[in-house]
């Protein structure tokens, strides 16, 4: 997950500017009871996506809403629409995210996903997801979950030890805990759960 451009009207949506946002502070931002419905409403779209002929592929788009704190420490609405542009038969690789300040529209209520076809292809308004992802920080140890931020952060062992001012053992003790808890064996997979359950 990168993001390969940010517009300069992030700062007047959310008051950050371009460079201070990655993907892992963006879902950071987001309002931690809508963080399932937005992690689930991502998953959904990857199945509809799979299923989708190739042909087919760009011929919709999927949005959804959500809070998200500002810089201000406030909370907005956005909504969130993203049309896949660059795509084969196995993986998306690229795609244009829209987002738009909704909060004049939608204050309150539970977040919505919606499929639009284009090109005469049927859409689906509110699909119904009705398995809300939940958070299984009870998983992990405080210190294990602020060893797990850093791995999906990308960094090695001796910068987490150096971060966190603990052993390079004690580190990799860590690490062998928490693929364990996690039932993965390693850390491209430990990102993909960490990403699907709502653990970062």
């Amino acid at each position: 997950m990168e993001l390969e451009f940010i517009s300069p009207g992030i700062k007047d949506v959310l008051g950050y500017e371009p460079q201070e946002i990655n993907a892992l502070f963006f879902l950071d931002q987001i309002h931690a009871d809508d963080k399932p419905y937005f992690l689930n409403f991502e998953n959904k779209l990857t199945e509809f996506f799979d299923k989708l002929p190739l042909e087919k592929r760009g011929s919709y788009k999927f949005q959804h809403d959500y809070r998200i704190k500002t810089k201000t420490d406030n909370y907005i609405r956005l909504l969130h629409q993203i049309v896949p542009i660059d795509f084969d038969e196995n993986n998306y690789f690229r795609s244009l995210v829209l987002h738009t300040d909704i909060t004049h529209i939608k204050k309150e209520g539970t977040p919505c996903f919606s499929i639009i076809g284009f090109d005469d292809e049927p859409s689906y308004y509110n699909v119904e997801v009705t398995e809300k992802l939940t958070k299984s920080f009870d998983l992990f140890t405080k210190r294990e979950k602020e060893i797990l931020k850093c791995i999906v952060e990308g960094k090695n062992s001796k910068t987490i030890a150096d971060e966190l001012f603990i052993s390079l053992n004690t580190v990799n003790n860590h690490r062998k805990n928490i693929l364990s808890k996690a039932e993965v064996h390693n850390p491209l997979d430990l990102l993909s759960k960490s990403i699907k359950e709502g653990w970062i």
